[in-house]
């Protein structure tokens, strides 16, 4: 059987929200069988629970927020993102703030993190969402167009391109293709941090945004140059992260998509529309679970490996 999979031990982190500059702190403990991945708002005067779900998103201007109520949670793409990549189906966040930790700009932390706790095994059926048809939704027209797509695939693949008309960002990789099967999360997508323009950060600290942000957690570029004293990670570290951001929000559908996703300049707005119109139609997927792992699609059923 392909088992569901959650933590061994609870792992803590101390970090500050990118947008906000808040201290955090993040609890990651284990979770019973058909739980999923669970926030808790510990800080407020009566905790309050907020499950993963693609309807929970509320707000993805800058980075996915999913919300119960009053309470919210912003920024959790990054960790979503390392849940995907390690195959995590149940797991309770405990956090003291709304926003989740930048930590140094990328999913990696979050990985090691998780790795640091262990991943167990549990005696329930791991499901999945099998695409049966493609599902495409776009924006825009000319050189406004951006589109992502879930196509039936078997296995979990992505391909993203991006086009920001910037000379930093031209002279590096444009498109990306990774490959669950072929690929390794954690060598090839975890380190790939968040980045942004001078003008834009000004103009967000302006409106109480990218408070917590900096050279250390985010790359940064002026009108001509990568301002990082160390470079980039991955000559392809730009569309690295936007294939980092589409793992985190479709983890957000609550379980593991077994299909092809590709999109040319999409975002988190798009992405979650993406997943609102798979779940509006119902005869574009199913739900799958293998008895016999070995008939799982590659990449699928191995744990990836410690660092």
């Amino acid at each position: 059987m392909l088992a569901q999979r959650t933590l061994r031990s609870l792992t803590k982190a101390v970090g500050v929200g990118l947008h906000s500059g808040q201290r955090v702190e993040l609890t990651l403990r284990p979770a019973p069988p058909d739980t999923g991945i669970v926030f808790r708002r510990i800080d407020l005067p009566v905790p309050v629970d907020i499950p993963i779900a693609a309807t929970a998103v509320t707000d993805t201007r800058l980075a996915s927020t999913i919300s119960v109520g009053q309470a919210r949670v912003f920024t959790v793409e990054h960790l979503m993102s390392a849940c995907a990549g390690l195959g995590l189906d149940n797991l309770y966040i405990d956090i003291t703030a709304e926003e989740v930790p930048i930590l140094d700009g990328s999913a990696a932390s979050f990985v090691f993190l998780l790795q640091s706790a262990g991943i167990a095994l549990q005696a329930v059926p791991k499901r999945f969402v099998r695409l049966l048809r493609t599902v495409r939704v776009s924006e825009g027209q000319g050189a406004q167009l951006k589109w992502a797509q879930l196509e039936p695939y078997e296995g979990y693949k992505l391909s993203f391109e991006i086009d920001f008309d910037h000379p930093a960002v031209d002279s590096t990789g444009q498109r990306v293709e990774f490959d669950m099967g072929v690929d390794s999360y954690v060598r090839d997508i975890a380190r790939a941090r968040t980045f942004g323009f001078t003008k834009d950060v000004e103009m967000m600290r302006a409106n109480g945004l990218a408070l917590g942000g900096g050279l250390d957690n985010a790359i940064v570029m002026d009108d001509y140059k990568v301002l990082n004293a160390e470079g980039l990670r991955y000559n392809d570290e730009f569309v690295k992260h936007k294939i980092l951001d589409a793992m985190g929000d479709l983890h957000l559908l609550g379980k593991p998509l077994i299909g092809a996703y590709s999109a040319f300049r999409s975002g988190h707005a798009l992405n979650n529309k993406l997943l609102r119109q798979l779940l509006d139609q119902p005869d574009a997927y199913e739900l799958v679970s293998f008895a016999d792992e070995r008939q799982a699609p590659r990449g699928l059923a191995a744990l990836a490996p410690a660092w």
